[in-house]
């Protein structure tokens, strides 16, 4: 288990560490714009009327993200650590960016998908990259909110998104993670 956690953080170093080209051939397949590292815990759940839930005690998660706004990507390293339960939404999968400030939900902008079992540990991981234009599964209005969606919207305003999974425990959210400032 702690050579699992010691991988991700290398990948999650490596990415993070990884410099920004405009060209269009660039040496490293990871190209990004910005990056970003949450720590999703579930003391900042809150269900659709902005009422803290508590989401799922002994869960946490950790989002990190890379960001390539010329291309509309965005490639993530989740794990997920102490998750029970199934994964329950609405949308296309239970592991979403959201488009809401620190305290209030808001509507998914990217479906990412669920973290899946590490051998026989309580760990729970997904790495990849998903290019925009994306789709969530949700509609408002009869137009799904991912509709549109560019992830330069979350280099504009990171504060304003945030990063979550649902559990069948904790509908609203197992646990959840603000957007802040990039690491670079």
């Amino acid at each position: 288990m702690k050579a699992s956690i010691l991988a991700v953080a290398a990948f999650a170093a490596s990415v993070i560490a990884t410099p920004v080209h405009k060209d269009k051939n660039p040496k490293s397949p990871f190209v990004f714009t910005s990056t970003y590292s949450i720590v999703a815990t579930p003391d900042q759940v809150v269900n659709p009327q902005n009422q803290f839930t508590g989401g799922l005690a002994g869960a946490i998660g950790y989002y990190n993200f890379g960001i390539n706004s010329y291309e509309n990507t965005i490639c993530y390293n989740i794990t997920l650590v102490g998750f029970q339960g199934e994964y329950q939404s609405g949308a296309d999968t239970a592991t979403h960016i959201h488009e809401a400030p620190r305290g209030q939900s808001g509507p998914p902008r990217i479906a990412l998908p669920n973290p899946d079992p590490v051998d026989q540990s309580a760990i729970r991981r997904s790495i990849g990259c998903l290019t925009g234009p994306f789709m969530t599964g949700i509609e408002t209005n009869g137009i799904d909110t991912g509709t549109s969606f560019h992830v330069s919207q979350i280099e504009a305003g990171p504060m304003g998104f945030f990063a979550d999974v649902h559990s069948s425990l904790a509908v609203p959210g197992a646990v959840r993670g603000q957007f802040g400032r990039k690491n670079r």
